[in-house]
């Protein structure tokens, strides 16, 4: 009877590889989302994220000349902490909304995402929600710079992604959040997708102690056009000493300004192609 279980479960999965195989075919992010989904290396690698920037907190604290943003200048010595956290792939998984659209054979929709957004259904990345809650529990004020938009499909003048969102991070119970704490692209003149502004806002009135974020924009400027991927690495090196202690990154390999970079590269010279 073991032998026969085991024959059909080896059946089912090799049945299972070759349907993906096929589908893979069909969408590129299939694997991708099927990692994020499934993977126990990419819940250990959010955990591990998390953690990390958990135990740089009491150093960050203390040291009053600690800043992550390179946004950051003047006398910020005595300004309140804070830290700045993407929300989607960061804080929220969207992995549902990922999938559905590969099942549906269908490319990403703002719509659809609008929708999505209204459900409040998205689940929280493994480890976002302890840090969050110890963050505040230390007196940091929480910060999100999200390109969630307050000009989804329906041109909604209120914000009601911003809406939607605070209520699916209560649901989450994440901490209390202000709508000031979510900082969304177009909210305010100049808020585009490039985050540097809405970076330079929070550093005016907050020490900004971390940085986390799925995407390399999270942390740096003028990293998603007019620049090629071997200069995104070269951008990496430069800031080593920040990663694993004021920036922290999340893997995201669905989507991102990398894919950007790939489509339509400054230079010619990409590695590997």
């Amino acid at each position: 009877m073991k032998n026969e279980m085991a024959r059909t479960r080896w059946a089912i999965l090799f049945g299972a590889a070759i349907l993906l195989s096929a589908c893979a075919t069909q969408n590129p992010n299939l694997y991708s989302a099927l990692w994020v989904q499934t993977a126990a290396e990419y819940r250990a690698e959010a955990l591990e994220t998390y953690t990390a920037a958990m135990s740089q907190l009491d150093e960050a604290l203390l040291d009053r000349s600690w800043t992550a943003a390179v946004e950051q200048t003047g006398d910020y010595m005595g300004l309140p902490p804070a830290v700045i956290l993407d929300i989607d792939e960061t804080v929220l998984d969207n992995a549902p909304f990922q999938g559905q659209l590969i099942l549906d054979k269908m490319p990403f929709d703002p719509a659809r995402w609008d929708e999505w957004v209204a459900m409040e259904a998205a689940t929280a990345i493994p480890g976002a929600l302890d840090f969050v809650r110890e963050a505040a529990r230390r007196g940091v004020a929480v910060f999100y710079i999200t390109n969630r938009s307050c000009a989804g499909a329906d041109k909604d003048p209120g914000c009601a992604q911003e809406t939607h969102t605070i209520r699916n991070l209560a649901r989450l119970g994440f901490p209390e959040t202000p709508p000031d704490r979510i900082l969304l692209k177009g909210e305010q003149p100049g808020w585009t997708s490039e985050k540097k502004s809405r970076r330079s806002a929070v550093a005016q009135r907050h020490r900004i102690l971390m940085l986390v974020g799925d995407d390399l924009g999270d942390f740096l400027p003028d990293v998603a056009s007019g620049i090629d991927p071997d200069q995104r690495k070269d951008l990496v090196d430069r800031y080593k000493d920040r990663w694993g202690r004021k920036w922290f990154i999340l893997p995201n390999p669905v989507y991102g300004s990398w894919e950007r970079v790939l489509v339509a590269p400054k230079a010619a010279h990409v590695r590997g192609f």
